[in-house]
């Protein structure tokens, strides 16, 4: 499976002058939801993570997605699975499972994202859990910017991932491409302006 091709085919990579929702800018960027708003592709992409998933021997019971962004991908992958879906969501700008969500103590959850840049909003997703006595498990996401080491690829983990290097990480693919700190940023040097393609608006 060429999952950049699939990225490139659904306009799902894009290249401009993009703010990210770490503040940092890039000259490209990933819209997993236009990738995932044909159910065809979204299943055939998450059944290939659920296969690398099971070849893990890993046992999930339920799988977490941070909303918003990696809802579809989430709900995808534990249909894949056969396993129950929820979500996190932020409120007063905090990750918490609510809307009726419930977890049993020692409950193995996967923290799905349709995306892992450096992990953050994942984690966060991930300390709900933990607060509701689930356990988390393991991570996932469709694609993988390149910050964290995901199982199957020789790329190595760098300073700022935020996931816990003792669990797995699964990703359908590296996508990485150089950011820059906005006041290094050569965009911004010839004049062009970021925008903000994300849905933090930050």
């Amino acid at each position: 499976m060429n999952v950049k091709e699939i990225y490139v085919k659904a306009d799902a990579l894009l290249e401009g002058h993009f703010k990210l929702s770490s503040g940092k800018h890039s000259q490209y960027y990933l819209q997993s939801a236009k990738v995932l708003e044909q159910p065809a592709t979204a299943k055939m992409l998450a059944e290939a993570l659920a296969e690398q998933i099971r070849a893990s021997d890993l046992k999930v019971d339920t799988v977490c997605a941070p909303a918003l962004g990696g809802m579809i991908a989430g709900f995808a992958l534990a249909q894949a699975l056969g396993v129950r879906s929820i979500f996190a969501e932020r409120v007063n700008g905090v990750m918490t499972i609510r809307r009726g969500f419930d977890l049993h103590v020692g409950e193995n959850v996967l923290i799905c994202e349709d995306i892992i840049t450096t992990g953050g909003s994942a984690m966060e997703a991930g300390e709900a859990v933990a607060q509701m006595g689930g356990v988390v498990v393991a991570y996932a996401a469709l694609a993988n910017r390149g910050f964290c080491a995901r199982k199957g690829s020789s790329l190595k983990r760098m300073a700022n991932c935020k996931l816990p290097e003792n669990l797995p990480f699964f990703a359908l693919e590296d996508f990485t491409f150089t950011i820059y700190e906005p006041e290094n940023c050569p965009l911004c040097a010839d004049g062009s302006e970021a925008i903000k393609p994300g849905s933090r608006g930050n």
